[in-house]
């Protein structure tokens, strides 16, 4: 079984810009971008309409929603931190901290799931934010679904109990850990220092200071088969962490990735893990820049199985 989908969902977004709420703790975000020249919303969009041209000429399935124009929302293009589903047919939201981005969760999005995928059930976790308990979907949580274990480094955006019991919940292993910056800063989001494929992960070791939480990692690692590329800090800021495996409509495992990672790794690193999938990237700088967030962010996965007839 692979780890990967073969449906993935994303949102265009209508009030694309740089986010003050989120800057407070994503260290990803150019503060010296110049926000004055208003030519980077264009980009950004064609940035991410030629994602999406690159993904569907590699034969994987994408439905686009796009993003409403009210209330304005400068991450919309992320949906992968305000809902998860998964092939029993659960669909879960998630409690996110930064204000502005609760109104992405979208109630028409997940009708249209239910119409064209079998849902079993949704589960609304976002009264957690009442509780300051945070927990930001596959940016928080980095599923291996065919061993059922979920990882996820602690920070602002993903608090211990929580990833506990949701894991308990989801019949998983719960691996938590901490990851920091060079700065000993804690890392926002695991799904900028952590991917897992099939057959191997990207991760920043160094990241990881407290090595009886890496040897820990390692070992999960290794027992659940894993080939291991270990990306440098200098790697982990061109996001080469923040990729993903998908499956294309005949079956095959895809890597995707921003054409800024893909030249960040080493020919080694490309050698080992075009061993298993076809790495394919598109550039998508802007976006990088401004939100934080690499082409991983950008990917809801859609793991339910379709109802007869498809999207």
């Amino acid at each position: 079984m692979n780890n990967s989908s073969q449906h993935i969902l994303m949102v265009r977004p209508a009030s694309f810009g740089f986010n003050e709420d989120t800057a407070v703790d994503n260290e990803f975000q150019e503060t010296n971008f110049d926000l004055s020249n208003s030519d980077y919303v264009e980009s950004a969009l064609k940035e991410f309409d030629h994602y999406v041209a690159t993904l569907r000429a590699n034969d994987i399935d994408v439905t686009v929603i796009d993003d409403t124009p009210e209330p304005k929302k400068p991450d919309s293009q992320f949906p992968n931190n305000w809902f998860t589903t998964h092939r029993n047919g659960d669909i879960f939201l998630y409690p996110m901290r930064p204000l502005n981005r609760r109104a992405e969760r979208r109630k028409d999005i997940i009708d249209m799931l239910e119409m064209c995928f079998h849902v079993s059930k949704v589960t609304d976790l976002s009264v957690y934010e009442e509780k300051n308990q945070f927990l930001e979907g596959t940016g928080s949580i980095i599923f291996d679904r065919v061993h059922k274990i979920a990882y996820a480094c602690l920070s602002g955006r993903t608090d211990k109990e929580l990833f506990e019991q949701h894991a308990e919940t989801l019949g998983y292993e719960a691996v938590a850990f901490n990851s920091v910056d060079e700065n000993g800063k804690a890392i926002y989001h695991t799904n900028v220092m952590l991917s897992i494929a099939s057959d191997f992960v990207v991760i920043c070791g160094a990241s990881i200071t407290d090595q009886k939480e890496k040897a820990m990692l390692w070992d999960k690692f290794k027992a659940t088969g894993k080939e291991i590329v270990d990306v440098s800090y200098a790697q982990l800021r061109d996001f080469t962490c923040n990729v993903l495996e998908v499956t294309d409509l005949n079956g095959n495992k895809k890597f995707t990735m921003s054409s800024r990672a893909y030249h960040s790794f080493t020919p080694e690193q490309i050698e080992l893990m075009e061993k298993y999938v076809k790495i394919i990237h598109s550039p998508i700088d802007t976006i990088e820049n401004v939100c934080g967030g690499g082409t991983r962010c950008m990917m809801a996965e859609i793991y339910l199985a379709e109802n007869i007839h498809n999207l």
